[in-house]
């Protein structure tokens, strides 16, 4: 019992952090909407949040910054109305994984920056944007798997969607972005057709 009132306790904190966190972005893209330049204690005056707790998350107004305005280009990603109305899960899904791969190619220092900040130990934990993504690309099968192996694929197919895959495809593999795309958006069919086929 102990043992899972701590756990709720954590994941309640935790829960807390994001919470914190996407009010301090919110905040702040309102003020780059406004054309307003600010200082990370701007920010959390107009949040309601203390300062020291913002410091917390941002120790330079840069970084709130490049995360506010990375933000803004991740709401973009989305399926376009034909796929989302009319296409085949595989469509859906292909479609998003290769949007989601050109936005963060796009935005790569960025993303790379984020993960070397998040071996810290202070690391705020982000709200991860890629599994709803994905689930929604997925909606049409959803109730088609058991829970178990939804997911399983949608864990897969998370591998497949941040910057760790283009760091592989690039690095490890040098690849050039559109061969890399191609390989992430085979490897995303791959895992959809193995997983439909054990559901049958």
């Amino acid at each position: 019992m102990t043992g899972q009132v701590l756990r709720e306790t954590g994941s309640g904190r935790i829960n807390q952090k994001k919470r914190t966190r996407a009010e301090l972005l919110k905040t702040a893209r309102k003020m780059i909407e406004d054309g307003m330049s600010f200082s990370v204690a701007d920010v959390a005056d107009a949040s309601g949040i203390s300062r020291a707790t913002a410091y917390r998350y941002f120790s330079k107004p840069d970084d709130i910054l490049r995360e506010a305005a990375l933000d803004a280009v991740a709401e973009q990603v989305q399926l376009s109305d034909e796929v989302s109305n009319n296409g085949t899960v595989e469509q859906r899904l292909d479609e998003m994984v290769g949007r989601i791969f050109r936005m963060v190619a796009e935005n790569e220092s960025v993303f790379r920056a984020f993960l070397a900040a998040s071996v810290t130990d202070d690391q705020i934990p982000r709200t991860g944007r890629r599994l709803p993504w994905l689930s929604e690309a997925l909606q049409p099968i959803e109730e088609k798997l058991s829970k178990p192996a939804y997911e399983t694929l949608l864990a897969g197919l998370s591998l497949l969607t941040g910057i760790e895959a283009i760091i592989v495809l690039r690095d490890v593999c040098a690849m050039d972005i559109d061969r890399g795309e191609k390989v992430v958006r085979w490897s995303a069919q791959a895992m959809l057709a193995k997983a439909l086929a054990e559901a049958e």
